[in-house]
């Protein structure tokens, strides 16, 4: 897990760069800064959502996962979890960690480098820590801490694929790595629009989605 842990240190070590730079920030250029970052972020998850193979998994995944979400009050659990962590708002807190770790973690490079990673190969994640490394510094100066909570999710969802590849020793078929890519697109969209101010979405209730996206790829 070599690989693993030196994503999750860049991820650390960047975002405590930003949120020392983000001291240094007026908060008219923290908002030019998450402006910015919303319409990447908006842009990014419109490329992945296009990797689907089949529409009808990306919208049954979504529909199923964000209703467990709702049930299970996720966004509503999180929130309260980032008001004990830090007085800042807690709605900004779970857009910095949640924007991270979906740039972060939801893409072919980071499942199969895991995998990988798993298996004794560490290459695809080291270079994959350097790009976020940099980023982070970049969202954690707009977002703040939440871009630095986001390094435990990174921990700890590419550490249970790299478990997973050192226990099968396989790869997940493409189609699974697909439909788990266009979910996490999605996702980030609503990330996006989040950042923007355009609407309120609840992203943190949709993140089963992640779970029943690659599931359902394997059944139909």
């Amino acid at each position: 897990m070599i690989g693993t842990i030196t994503n999750t240190i860049t991820v650390i070590l960047g975002s405590l760069t930003g949120l020392l730079l983000r001291r240094n920030i007026s908060p008219e250029k923290t908002n030019f800064i998450t402006d910015a970052l919303g319409l990447f972020t908006v842009a990014i998850g419109i490329q992945m959502s296009l990797q689907t193979k089949n529409p009808v998994i990306l919208v049954s995944s979504l529909l199923v996962g964000t209703l467990i979400g709702e049930i299970a009050g996720i966004e509503h659990k999180l929130e309260r979890l980032s008001e004990k962590i830090s007085r800042s708002s807690s709605q900004s807190i779970v857009d910095g960690m949640l924007t991270a770790f979906l740039t972060f973690c939801v893409g072919p490079m980071t499942i199969v480098g895991s995998i990988k990673d798993g298996l004794g190969d560490p290459s695809i994640l080291l270079a994959k820590s350097v790009m976020d490394g940099v980023a982070s510094i970049a969202f954690a100066a707009s977002l703040g801490i939440g871009v630095l909570l986001s390094s435990v999710l990174v921990l700890a969802f590419q550490g249970s694929l790299a478990v997973f590849g050192a226990l099968t020793g396989t790869m997940l078929p493409q189609k699974a790595i697909a439909e788990l890519t266009a979910s996490g697109g999605v996702l980030l969209i609503g990330v996006g629009i989040n950042l923007l101010k355009i609407k309120k979405i609840r992203v943190a209730n949709m993140l089963p989605t992640l779970l029943f996206s690659p599931l359902l790829a394997l059944y139909f």
